[in-house]
């Protein structure tokens, strides 16, 4: 039996000619077939199908990213039991049994209320290698106040309803409630926690910036904040030192089942830190 061709004298064998049952093949489509049989001569076809199924699979990654990656609906839940049934499967096994346990932190009725009235969004989780499959998105109201010497208002922090302490060393806060704009969210969250009135909020110092980090209210449950930050004057504060104002925004009903702020610390902080 004679020895099979070699490599190069198959590549530059002629084709035959096409059967009878062929005769009307057209010449474009003989060149096509002989430049695809020339490339399976140069690339088996046992090289080239693990190429094609390369790419099916990166397509089918990008689509399946890109589904991830679109806004899912808030999730709505009827009572604070139909929320606790939704969490406990999708957080860390021990998460649930500290909240309003652990120093500092918030109950499930807190959560309940939040979501009930739009202060707070809850959405099964879409980020890699977590271990939570729930993630807590709220759009913040940052009031930044400053006194004469530039010095910035700072909560050190909050005296809760059970006694403990919670630290928040940030400047005024405000969970925004749906379709509030950050006028009424900042003037809201002044009258609340610093029991004033008269605030004017600075041209041109609004920002908005996305921070994700864990809730330390709800241990466990990761939080994406967004944050509306605007510059703001407001009258009758003390101008300098430490000082306390009550809270007068928490709902009667999270009163009854929830923990609340009962107080606010507050001190002046310079640029660099220091008080």
């Amino acid at each position: 039996m004679p020895p099979p061709p070699s490599p190069t004298t198959a590549i530059t064998t002629s084709f035959p000619p096409p059967p009878p049952n062929l005769i009307f093949y057209s010449a474009a489509a003989a060149a096509a077939a002989a430049a695809l049989s020339f490339l399976f001569l140069l690339e088996p076809p046992h090289l080239l199908h693990p190429l094609l199924r390369f790419r099916r699979r990166r397509r089918s990654r990008c689509l399946e990213t890109s589904a991830m990656r679109r806004p899912a609906a808030p999730l709505a839940f009827s009572s604070p039991d139909s929320l606790s049934e939704w969490l406990k499967p999708r957080l860390p096994s021990d998460a649930l049994a500290s909240w309003g346990v652990a120093p500092g932190t918030k109950t499930l009725h807190n959560l309940w209320l939040e979501i009930s009235h739009g202060e707070t969004s809850l959405f099964p989780s879409d980020e890699e290698g977590s271990s939570s499959l729930a993630l807590r998105a709220v759009h913040v109201a940052t009031v930044r106040v400053r006194n004469p010497r530039g010095a910035l208002l700072i909560e050190s922090h909050q005296l809760l309803s059970d006694g403990t302490i919670r630290p928040r060393r940030r400047p005024l806060s405000e969970k925004m409630r749906p379709g509030e704009s950050i006028e009424d969210a900042a003037a809201r969250a002044v009258m609340e926690e610093l029991g004033k009135e008269a605030v004017k909020i600075l041209p041109g110092s609004y920002e908005i910036k996305v921070e994700e980090r864990a809730s330390a209210s709800y241990p466990g449950l990761p939080a994406r904040y967004v944050l509306h930050s605007v510059e703001a004057e407001v009258e009758g504060l003390p101008q300098e030192g430490e000082f306390s104002t009550e809270e007068t925004g928490e709902a009667v009903e999270a009163r009854e089942k929830a923990v609340f702020v009962r107080r606010h610390f507050w001190n002046w902080v310079d640029d660099d830190g220091s008080v």
